[in-house]
């Protein structure tokens, strides 16, 4: 199955839901999608993705969504963790009262590649 075949609904509802400058582009088994939307929309993409790969660990997908919520970036608040041995981003988000790992994820996108692949000593953001 190809990755675009597997990830239609996701592919289907970003296009339905108007992301702005989307790209999808399959690169070595890899789809990258990418563009700006609300963060409700950015919510439902992940809720999709989860629905298919709900333990992340194809490693075939890179969801690059930005927000276009006027007041996102403004109210933001992170603190940063260190990864200690036997840390999972699950374990990680229970600490923190509604956090998911998909966001751990998220605002760590730049550093986290692989859900599966943290280590010991890591600094990762926990969005507040």
């Amino acid at each position: 199955m190809a990755v675009q075949d597997k990830y239609g609904k996701l592919i289907d509802y970003a296009r339905q839901a108007g992301v702005q400058g989307l790209s999808i582009k399959e690169e070595n088994n890899v789809l990258h999608i990418d563009g700006s939307a609300p963060a409700s929309v950015k919510d439902q993409m992940w809720d999709i993705y989860n629905q298919t790969d709900p333990d992340m660990r194809s490693g075939d997908l890179v969801l690059n969504i930005h927000t276009t919520d006027a007041n996102t970036a403004s109210n933001s608040k992170e603190e940063v963790y260190e990864v200690k041995s036997g840390d999972s981003l699950s374990k990680i988000a229970a600490k923190y009262p509604g956090m998911t790992w998909n966001k751990i994820m998220e605002a760590n996108k730049d550093q986290i590649k692989d859900p599966n692949r943290i280590y010991p000593g890591q600094k990762i953001r926990i969005p507040l």
